[in-house]
């Protein structure tokens, strides 16, 4: 039961990530245009994207595997936990919009589903 958790937890984040990212490569123009100003860096935009998605193949893995990967989970939960806090801070402080703040939130979501799946996975033995 606790092995499916966990499986279930990261395909289901790898998967969610994907579908939020990938689109992000044919955005960069509606991005200026409904979150001004234009995007004056456009290495740090796609930089982040390919990063991001880079992050969702270890998710796959971790799904795939859990016991094998488990030590990855805390590093996955940092990558989690990096924009949800930074998406609180920023809505705090006004520099926000609140859809980034939802985005934010489902990212601390998951940080506390990987730490569920961290906790639910340990003493459990990958062998035979």
């Amino acid at each position: 039961m606790h092995m499916k958790l966990a499986r279930w937890v990261f395909l289901v984040a790898g998967v969610y990530g994907v579908i939020a990212l990938l689109p992000m490569y044919f955005q960069e123009a509606s991005v200026a245009l409904t979150q001004p100003p234009a995007i004056t860096h456009a290495e740090y935009y796609y930089g982040f994207i390919g990063v991001a998605l880079a992050w969702q193949v270890l998710f796959f893995q971790l799904s795939r595997d859990p016991l094998r990967f488990r030590p990855m989970m805390i590093p996955a939960t940092l990558e989690k936990l990096s924009f949800g806090v930074a998406a609180l801070v920023l809505y705090a402080q006004h520099r926000l919009p609140p859809l980034m703040l939802l985005a934010g939130c489902i990212d601390l979501f998951f940080a506390a589903l990987f730490v569920l799946a961290y906790w639910r996975t340990r003493g459990l033995s990958n062998l035979p």
